[in-house]
Formats: structure tokens, sequence, C-alpha cells
């Protein structure tokens, strides 16, 4: 357990915006860029990582998809297509990087 630059997990200032307005509680990575029980601060709000875990892209839901601040699952692999140029495979894996706000 550490303290990470949120910039690390979550690369995109759209994506930590929307992480600190509650839009975006979980992320899927290539690797791994963080443990659980990790911490990492935006505008002043302190988050933990919860959960890494890695699985299969073709596991992945509409939940998962809106938890990354998609409307569903179909958006979300379009949108990674259109991001990382590559075609969605099912059988990829990714890290799931689950974070909530600190109380």
């Amino acid at each position: 357990m550490g303290t990470i630059d949120a910039s690390d997990l979550l690369p995109a200032e759209r994506l930590r915006t929307s992480a600190l307005e509650g839009e975006i509680t979980q992320l899927h990575r290539g690797d791994p860029h963080a443990e659980e029980g990790d911490t990492f601060e935006i505008d002043g709000t302190t988050f933990e990582v919860t959960e890494v875990t890695e699985r299969r892209l073709g596991d992945l839901t509409d939940e998962d998809a809106r938890a990354e601040g998609s409307p569903d699952l179909e958006s979300y692999k379009r949108r990674i297509e259109r991001t990382h140029g590559t075609e969605w495979d099912d059988d990829n894996t990714a890290f799931l990087h689950r974070f909530e706000p600190m109380s």
C-alpha cells in the first residue's frame, strides 16, 4: 500500500474530473497501475484503490461500462477501439482498477 499519482492510473484530465464527480469508479488498463490499498488524490479528495483484478474483456458487462463512464458495453467497446486504435478482442485481458473516495 502506498500513495500513487492520480495521473498514473487516470492519465487524462477528463478521467480525473469524472472520478472526482463520481461518474467513473473503475478503470481497466493493460497493466496494473496500482495495488489494492493504494491511495491517490484529486483536487483535495483522497481515493482508495479497492480492487485490482485481471479480467478477460469478454467478461465485461454494461455495469462495468457505466462505471467507466460509458452508457453501455457497445459504446465502451467503440470508445476503446477508437482510443487505442485496435479491434476489441473478447479473449484479451486487462486489469480492473476499482476505487472510491475515502470518508
